[in-house]
């Protein structure tokens, strides 16, 4: 199949040792790169050359990243060009700052080649033939890529404002497609947001998808009766889940549905709705295996384990971290599992594990029992079981932005000292993540 021309990039950068490696492998992967040492240099290379993406540091001489941004975002004829804000440090201000600016995505130093993909595939429209933004063919690229996206990241109740705008407000709920499924993850507030961008996306196409249900707690279902695409007769949702402590998964979500809590009922939602309550920890949707683990929080709460062609993704949003016991040399094999033994090989080796870390160690021990978990250990926790991806996930309703953003500057500093190489993220509402299955080498 013929290849498409060579998309251009311009990388504006005064570190050169940031930027020359940064050219070469873009080059590798056959990008035309245009180079610029400063933001005046950058501006006027952006207008001469009109690249399709500007990877461009915060912090230059002879203008910030900020002011290449706006003055990117003044030119008409540089309209359609994307622009990835680049900087060693990763505040939460800074990030809205670059966004109000113009910037369409924000990368932390050092720049991990992966990741640059992924956001490359993120923020660039596929080609007109097909082909992804690493110049591949899109028809061979779809076939082992998942792309995961946040709708919901925060716990408890929504909590909606002027300090949470940047990490969001909406409680749990991950939009996943991967090989021919679209698949839900919970249904907290969140799922509102969801519903109204696939009913403007599939518009009058039928849509058949699968939500995957953790537990019953309200900020996992509150969402369900405003999703959109359960009022379209054409639509085909079936909802997966298990038994409730008190009454079944049917029942629990009708029940919120019921007079006078909401006008309308369930049954008369229009859309084909089926509900099957799980009785196996292993099952399938499409060619996607499932694994499903209890997790230590109040009632019947599962985590899922998802098998992509592209990789592995953990959602365990409720649990709370428990210390493994210490056997003082007995024998392993003939002493019970606990849940944390369960989980540790739950999550083991997986490619993103987004996983509950509501509270800092201080605040842990104020809410011991509750159900939920605390970053160290989570992050620990994650290492100790070869996590590649963690993103910190249920944020209470208590903490901004700039809370936030404590946490995981702590969990980073975190994982440095203990020598790890793990990729930490804070989760955060209309973030995609993208997995893409290694290429096998040409006999």
């Amino acid at each position: 199949m013929r290849r498409l021309p060579m998309r251009t990039i311009l990388l504006i950068d005064d570190d050169e040792n940031c930027r020359t490696p940064a050219a070469e492998m873009l080059r590798r992967a056959q990008w035309h790169v245009i180079e610029a040492e400063d933001g005046e240099r950058g501006i006027e290379m952006a207008i001469k050359h009109r690249p399709e993406v500007i990877l461009c540091d915060l912090l230059m001489p002879r203008g910030n990243g900020y002011q290449v941004c706006r003055a990117v975002r003044a030119r008409l004829e540089l309209r359609h060009t994307k622009i990835i804000v680049v900087t060693g440090r990763d505040y939460a201000s800074d990030r809205k700052s670059a966004e109000e600016a113009g910037a369409d995505d924000y990368l932390v130093k050092p720049i991990v080649f992966e990741q640059l993909l992924e956001v490359l595939a993120r923020v660039l429209p596929p080609r007109a033939n097909g082909a992804g933004a690493d110049g591949t063919e899109e028809a061979q690229a779809q076939d082992g890529m998942a792309r995961l996206k946040f709708w919901g990241v925060r716990g408890s109740i929504p909590s909606p404002g002027p300090g949470t705008v940047f990490f969001g407000g909406n409680t749990s709920c991950l939009e996943l497609r991967a090989d021919g499924q679209l698949i839900i993850l919970d249904a907290g507030s969140g799922i509102r947001a969801l519903g109204l961008a696939l009913d403007g996306e599939f518009k009058d196409e039928p849509i058949e998808l699968t939500l995957l249900i953790t537990h019953t707690h309200w900020d996992h279902i509150q969402g369900f009766p405003f999703f959109l695409p359960a009022y379209r007769p054409q639509n085909r949702l079936h909802i997966l889940g298990y038994e409730g402590a008190r009454d079944g998964l049917a029942a629990t979500l009708a029940g919120q549905m019921e007079s006078p809590y909401f006008p309308i009922a369930l049954k008369q939602m229009p859309g084909n709705i089926v509900i099957e309550e799980l009785k196996e920890m292993e099952f399938h949707i499409g060619s996607i295996r499932v694994d499903a683990c209890f997790s230590n929080h109040p009632g019947v709460c599962v985590g899922y384990r998802l098998f992509t062609s592209a990789g592995s993704i953990v959602y365990l949003p409720d649990n709370e971290s428990v210390r493994m016991p210490v056997h003082n040399g007995e024998d392993d094999d003939a002493l019970p599992r606990t849940i944390e033994q369960n989980l540790a090989d739950f999550i083991s080796d997986a490619d993103v594990l987004i996983c509950d870390s509501q509270y800092t160690r201080d605040e842990y021990q104020a809410h011991l029992g509750w159900g939920h978990g605390c970053v160290d250990d989570v992050v620990q926790f994650a290492i100790n079981n070869r996590v590649k991806r963690l993103y910190l996930f249920h944020f209470d309703p208590a903490h901004d932005d700039r809370f936030i953003s404590g946490m995981l500057m702590h969990a980073r500093d975190l994982a440095k000292k203990a020598g790890s190489t793990i990729r930490i993220e804070a989760a955060r509402e209309a973030e995609q993540v993208t997995l893409v299955a290694p290429a096998v080498a040409a006999p």
